[in-house]
Parts: structure tokens; sequence; C-alpha cells
């Protein structure tokens, strides 16, 4: 697969800074070409093989001509100029095995870089799944966190709804409380009413008695003085006194009964209840 170009060119001139910032002394290693052109590490390598090989190549080709020794010895026996020809043939050799050597060890280097560069990324890429296991963990302990929250928010807003219902079924007690007391009230005045126009009632009922019992005295003096003076006025007198007895232990029925009318009133009064009959 051929190399995009804008990728080749960036690596080339990441490769060339790089070289350049130390002094042409020595090569970049692939992982500082690549993090400077930010491309992969296999484009990286590739790139790299052939900018090494282009720093490394010889810029004059090697042309094998006739030795100067060889136009000396014109003169010479053949096996001269053979030995010659060998010797310049050995050279060559000897020139394509120190090519190759340099060129296998510039792919040693290359791949020991490659190497130490795949053992950082191995380094980078666990920190960064480190990093990552350690964001995912937060991630996953914040939505919890989020979740508790929300159903929180959700519990307080029930509970807000509970207390606002309480808060109005309260309310509603308290102006039902408040109409009770306002009739409670109204009942304590009506009593209290019947109260004063029961005492004054009593006090009526003792004038009466009162009155009753002058009238009572003042007949029972005159039945006496009846009696003094003839023995029949005296009988007459004794049916009065009688008739007056009678009279009295009426009254005396009738005194009773207020009084136990008045009792019951003041223990209607004492424990707030309406007396029974009072007011109809």
């Amino acid at each position: 697969m051929e190399l995009n170009k804008d990728i080749r060119d960036r690596i080339l001139s990441a490769a060339d800074a790089l070289y350049e910032q130390a002094g042409r002394t020595s090569f970049p290693t692939v992982d500082s070409v690549r993090k400077v052109a930010k491309v992969n590490m296999n484009d990286a390598a590739a790139t790299m093989k052939e900018w090494r090989r282009a720093q490394t190549a010889q810029a004059a080709p090697v042309a094998i001509t006739v030795p100067e020794a060889v136009h000396q010895l014109h003169s010479q026996a053949l096996a001269a100029l053979w030995q010659s020809a060998q010797n310049t043939a050995n050279e060559s050799l000897r020139a394509a095995q120190a090519g190759w050597e340099a060129e296998r060890a510039e792919a040693d280097t290359i791949n020991k870089q490659l190497g130490d560069a795949y053992d950082a990324q191995g380094v980078e890429l666990e920190a960064a799944n480190r990093r990552i296991d350690e964001l995912t963990a937060k991630c996953q302990h914040e939505q919890q966190r989020s979740t508790e929250l929300v159903q929180h928010i959700e519990e307080t807003r029930k509970a807000t709804l509970v207390a606002e219902n309480r808060a109005a079924i309260a309310e509603q007690r308290a102006v039902e409380i408040e109409r009770r007391a306002g009739d409670l009230r109204a009942e304590l005045d009506r009593a209290h009413q019947d109260a004063v126009h029961t005492r004054t009632e009593l006090a009526d009922l003792r004038q009466a008695q009162q009155e009753q019992r002058k009238t009572v005295a003042q007949e029972a003096l005159r039945a006496a003085e009846r009696l003094t003076t003839t023995q029949t006025e005296r009988d007459e007198a004794r049916k009065e006194t009688a008739k007056a007895r009678e009279e009295t232990a009426h009254w005396r029925g009738q005194i009773e009964a207020l009084k136990e009318q008045q009792r019951g009133l003041l223990e209607a009064i004492k424990t707030g209840k309406k007396p029974g009959g009072a007011g109809e």
C-alpha cells in the first residue's frame, strides 16, 4: 500500500529537522520522528528506512577503470595484469561488503528503535488504559452519585408533598377547631345569660317567698287574734290556721322545688352544660 504523500512529506520534514537539531551527528529515532510528525509507527518506520538509505548512499558512482599500474606495466606479463584485475575486483567486493554491513547495521538500529518505540508505546498504552479505567470508574461513581441525588431529590419532593398535604389538613383542622371554639364561646355566652336569668328568677322567687312569709305571718296573727275573741272565731281560726298551714306546706314545697332547681342551675353553670328546661 502506497503511503500518502502528505504523511510521507511530514515524516521526511520531521526527520530532517531533528537531524539538523542534532548537528547532523546522529540520526533521529523512529519514535521521535513519529511524535513530531504525528503519524503511526508503521508509516514512520517505513519512511525512516528510506530516509536513512538516502543519508548513507554514496553520491558518486563507482567506476571500474584500468589501473595506472596496468598502463605502466604494459610490457609486463599477463599474470601481472590479471593480479591487478583481481585486486581491483577484491576492492569492489570489500566495498560492497562494507556497504551491506552498514545497511544491515542501519536496519538493526531501526529495528532496535522500533522495538524501543513499541515498548514505549506499550508503556504509554498501559498508562492510558489505566487512566481510562480510572476515568471510567470515576464516571461510574459520578453516575451513581447522580442517580442517588436524583433519588434523594425525588424523595425530598415526595416528603414535601406529604408535608404540604399535612399542613393543609392541619390548617383545615385549625379552621374547624376555631369554628367549634366560636360555637363553644357562643354556647358559653348563652349559658352565662341563662345563669344571669336564673339568678334573676331566683331573686324574684326569694322576694316572693319573703312576701308569702309576711302574708302567712299576718294571716296567722289575725287568726290568733280571732281565736282570743270567741270560740267560733277560734274554730274559724283553726280552720284558717289549717288552711294557712296547707298553704305554708304548699309554699314550702314550692320553695324546695325552687331550691332544687337552683341547685341544678348552679351545677349546670359549674359543668358548663346547658340546664335542661332552662330558657325553653
